[in-house]
């Protein structure tokens, strides 16, 4: 088999023709998605034009693979780091700024020695000289009240904010498939 194995990432479409996830973009190596080819679980949608090879047979390497079964995915999502960040659109939410992930923090609007919990309705992203800024102190102490309201976001909101995250790659057969927040070409 040659194939160098980042060249070929396979977009993972559930049994509706919708990705997985988009942010991150749901997508398997070239020998996970020729594995459940070959075990029967996924239809092929588009392929590469590159051949996995055996003594017996060869394989178009998949590009695009949907799941035979439907995946229901999770009403309310893991309350992690990550999925703050992109509840909040990776941007401070005390000073608008927008930044990456590994420039963002964790901010309890209550802070947590005054009762608030780490709960999404308590958890903002801020840039470090903004959460340093309001410290230990309340929002109206501090003259900093976040952007907007922190909530409970749903799995689908959160897949709606990671659409305006496109990925650096994105291969000609998948365009179909994913619907990026960006403008289109002109035919």
């Amino acid at each position: 088999m040659l194939i160098e194995t980042k060249e070929c990432p396979a977009l993972v479409l559930n049994a509706d023709f919708r990705p997985l996830s988009y942010f991150p973009l749901s997508l398997w190596s070239w020998h996970d998605a020729v594995k459940a080819v070959v075990t029967d679980r996924v239809n092929v949608v588009s392929s590469y034009d590159r051949y996995v090879r055996s003594p017996s047979f060869a394989l178009r390497v998949p590009s695009v693979i949907a799941l035979k079964d439907f995946i229901v995915p999770n009403r309310k999502p893991a309350f992690t780091r990550f999925n703050v960040f992109l509840r909040d659109r990776f941007a401070c939410q005390y000073c608008g700024d927008a930044l990456p992930s590994h420039e963002l923090t964790f901010d309890h609007v209550v802070p947590r020695f005054r009762g608030g919990r780490t709960t999404w309705e308590n958890v903002v992203s801020a840039c470090a000289p903004c959460n340093l800024r309001k410290g230990g102190r309340m929002p109206s102490r501090a003259s900093m009240a976040p952007k907007r309201p922190p909530t409970q976001p749903s799995t689908q909101q959160l897949q709606e904010n990671g659409r305006g995250f496109p990925p650096n790659f994105l291969h000609d057969s998948w365009r179909d498939f994913l619907y990026w927040d960006t403008e289109l070409d002109p035919i």
